[in-house]
Order: C-alpha cells, then sequence, then structure tokens
C-alpha cells in the first residue's frame, strides 16, 4: 500500500521496542516501512535495558498477532504478589493493582524482546537497515518529508515518505526536527538516583524490592544468567563511590535474605529519576515515539508499555488513513498519547515517591516518610493474622 512516487508509506527512525513493534504492525497490514537504526544487529539485540510488560503491553502485541515475541518468558500475574521487604520484614506487593480483568505481564528482557521482533520482522519481509549513520529529517511540514542517511557501505541515501515515525530514544535526531518555538518539555526530578548494576549471576526470585532506612533496593532478572540490581544513593554520587565490595555490602544489608549471589560485575551506572513528556508529539508529518517523547521513572516499569502504546496508536491512525482515506486518527495522534502518557506518569511519581520517601528520610523527611509507609499499605497484601505489623 506505499504511495505513488514514494519510497515507502512510513520511515521508521530507531530500532528499539516502539521502531519495532511499529514495523511488525505496519507489515501486517500490509503498509510500505522501513527502519533505519544506526547500531548493528549485534549491538541492539545485546543492548541491556528494562525488561517488563504491563497487561495492556502484552495485550497490544496479541492484538497484532505477535504473540510468540514474549512467548517463555515469566508472567507477573495481576493478583500475584512479589517480595517487598520494608525494613527486613518481607511483605507482598500486589502486582497489577486491582484493574487488570484477570489479565497478566510478563518479565522480558528488553533485548530478548527487540530480538524476537527483530526475528520476526525480517522472517515476513520486513526492510530493516542496520549501520544507518547520519539520520536527518527534512520537509517534515510538508506532503513530501524526506530521510536522509549514510547506508553501511558508506553511500547517501535518500528516503520519500508519507510519514516519519521518530522512535530513535530520548538522545535522538527526530525530536530535532521538531522547531523549538513548537516543542514544549515538562521535566520532573525526584531529587534522587539508582546506581544501576548489572551482575552475570541469576534473580531468584526473578524480582524483589525493599523499602530501607538507608535507601531503595531491588533486583530483577535480566535473563537466566544476568540480573540488574538497583541501590538508591544521592544525585551527586559517582560510580568511583561505589567499588564492588561496597555494592555487595549495601545490597545485603537493604535486601536481607534476598541479597544477590556475588556474580561478576558487568557495568555500573548512576540513573538520576526523573519523568520528562515533549508536546506536541507531532509535527507535520512527523510522530515521535517511545523514549523521543518521553521518560518515565524506571521504578514504574512503564518504559517499553509506553513504547508499544504510542506504536499502536500510530499504527492504527496509518492503516485507518490508508483504507478510509481519513486523517482525523492522525491528527489526534498527539493528544491520545499525550493523555495516556500523563495518566502514566501520574502513578509512575506516585509509586517512585511512595518506594523512596518511605525509606531513607534523609531525603524528604520524616513526616513524608510516615506519610509514604501508609501509602505503601495500599499496594501489599494484608500480613497474616499470626504475623501481626510492628
Amino acid at each position: 500500500m506505499t504511495t505513488t512516487g514514494k519510497d515507502t508509506s512510513v520511515v521508521i527512525v530507531g530500532g528499539g521496542v516502539a521502531g519495532l513493534a511499529l514495523g511488525n504492525f505496519l507489515l501486517r497490514k500490509g503498509v510500505g516501512c522501513i527502519v533505519l537504526e544506526k547500531h548493528s544487529r549485534e549491538h541492539v539485540e545485546q543492548r541491556q535495558r528494562a525488561g517488563s510488560l504491563d497487561v495492556g503491553g502484552v495485550r497490544r502485541l496479541r492484538e497484532w498477532g505477535l504473540a510468540e515475541v514474549v512467548e517463555g518468558h515469566g508472567h507477573s500475574d495481576s493478583g500475584g504478589t512479589l517480595p517487598l521487604l520494608i525494613e527486613g520484614e518481607e511483605r507482598q506487593w500486589k502486582v497489577g493493582g486491582d484493574d487488570a480483568d484477570g489479565a497478566d505481564g510478563v518479565y522480558c528482557p528488553q533485548q530478548v524482546l527487540v530480538r524476537n521482533l527483530i526475528k520476526v520482522f525480517l522472517r515476513d519481509g520486513g526492510d530493516l537497515r542496520f549501520g544507518a549513520e547520519d539520520v536527518s529529517l527534512h520537509d517534515m511540514d510538508t506532503a513530501n518529508p524526506l530521510v536522509r542517511y549514510r547506508h553501511d557501505d558508506g553511500t547517501a541515501r535518500t528516503l520519500s515518505c508519507d510519514y516519519v515515525a521518530g522512535s530513535d530514544g530520548f538522545r535522538g535526531v527526530s525530536r530535532t526536527a521538531v522547531p523549538a518555538e513548537v516543542l514544549t518539555s515538562s521535566t520532573h526530578a525526584f531529587g534522587y538516583a539508582w546506581l544501576a548494576v548489572m551482575t552475570a549471576a541469576p534473580a531468584d526470585p526473578p524480582a524483589v524490592m525493599a523499602v530501607h532506612s538507608r535507601g531503595f533496593a531491588a533486583q530483577f532478572t535480566r535473563g537466566p544468567h544476568a540480573s540488574r540490581l538497583y541501590l538508591q544513593c544521592p544525585l551527586t554520587d559517582t560510580v568511583d563511590l561505589w567499588p564492588d565490595e561496597r555494592i555487595w555490602s549495601e545490597s545485603e544489608a537493604r535486601l536481607g535474605a534476598y541479597a544477590p549471589s556475588k556474580g561478576p560485575i558487568t557495568s555500573k551506572q548512576i540513573v538520576p529519576l526523573q519523568g520528562v513528556v515533549f508536546s506536541p508529539m507531532s509535527y507535520g508529518r512527523l510522530y515521535l515515539l517511545g523514549d523521543a517523547a518521553h521518560i518515565i521513572s524506571p521504578m514504574s516499569a512503564q518504559g517499553m508499555s509506553l513504547a508499544l502504546h504510542d506504536a499502536d496508536v500510530f499504527a492504527r491512525a496509518v492503516i485507518h488513513r490508508v483504507e478510509q482515506h481519513d486523517s482525523a486518527p492522525l491528527d489526534r495522534y498527539s493528544q491520545t498519547c499525550l493523555d495516556h502518557t500523563w495518566q502514566k506518569q501520574a502513578a509512575a511519581v506516585w509509586i517512585t515517591e511512595a518506594m523512596h520517601d518511605a525509606g531513607d528520610p534523609s531525603y524528604e523527611g520524616e513526616f513524608r516518610k510516615r506519610i509514604a509507609l501508609k501509602n505503601l499499605e495500599a499496594m501489599l497484601e494484608p500480613l497474616d493474622v499470626n504475623h501481626p505489623a510492628a
């Protein structure tokens, strides 16, 4: 269904979750698309990122006939729980809340989801170009947008299309094609960071979190032989302040019996917790998806699900335009996605503050700690009558 005279209907800039999901969605409806990814396939498939999909994310994949990309991964039942330690006392956090309709989400490492999306897209005849460097967007405010890039053979290429999907992440080039006087940015900094540590050791159980007077801590699976450890720390901390010995002693103090095995540490980084939303999420024929349009607190585990939501909304709008010759859903794309994004940002702020303020009072004070502890009770399974709260 490629428009006459154009190289393709949609050029997708970026081969992450949003871009690859969108490519697969469009391919299933016969809408022509080309995905440009600046990195190599090996780099993209091994890139370690957060790994949870909520109920909505899993449902969207199933609706598009893509359930296979998350098959075989651990399920997080909406009615189930995961361990949450509060000052060493084990409680159970009600995962998914009370509104998940009995469905479930999954723990799926992002690199595994990306790898599977790539496999299916190429298997089904998709056009995915790795090593596409020096990407630039032109004439987005016209009916003839162009995307220029340098092919991996060194030659300069230009693609004409009907629409451009900018899904190349927070630091990508797509958002820079929106004029500064048009784009607004809303940002919230939480006032603390996570030390994020990759270890070559499995997580058992797949997820555990701790609220502790020394700060928040968590460990999440990243596959059968790797896990990610998070430790709350001041924004002023640097990786040099966290030698391996300190990481292990601090994780033992905060996670207690759930402290991770001391496998080799493969990477460390300081991650400031923040929320960012760019508006509008469209400009002319350019549409922003995923991290190109918003960053959400990692405490919410909503990054991949938000990316899939954007891809779903945009794909359906493009397909509607092609099949019905009606651009109304495309015209509403930005508002539709922003409404959903702000809803998720609100929830992310709530859960982030509850988990972190309830622990170390040096950040927000004793009053906020007490309030946060009360708020946490709404997410916890009641204690057994033979195990009363302190």
